[in-house]
């Protein structure tokens, strides 16, 4: 059974490619984030401030594109993004200040 995803593409309005990211992402659904990401090439702002859920999977997907990836999150994702080290190859917005810019 697949969790609730959904994915929206748009550009920021500096022309930047944006996903949307809302829902849960886990092993039932991380393939469709993984066909988003693969969807864009160069720097890509991924907002995943209406994510519930992150689990192995999904950082998987996200690891693969880090170094082109300026991720907005929410104080529940901090712990996951920050002990997996993800904050480390990406751009991070959310972590330790808890007053996320807008995407």
């Amino acid at each position: 059974m697949s969790t609730s995803l959904t994915i929206t593409s748009g550009r920021r309005p500096d022309g930047t490619p944006r996903l949307t990211v809302s829902g849960e992402i886990d092993m039932s659904n991380a393939g469709s984030l993984a066909d988003a990401l693969e969807d864009s090439s160069g720097a890509l702002v991924v907002d995943l401030t209406a994510v519930e859920y992150l689990d192995s999977a999904g950082l998987s997907v996200l690891f693969a594109h880090a170094e082109r990836l300026e991720l907005f999150i929410t104080p529940l994702l901090e712990p996951v993004v920050t002990v997996s080290g993800l904050g480390a190859l990406a751009t991070v917005h959310g972590i330790g200040d808890h007053s996320t810019p807008q995407p």
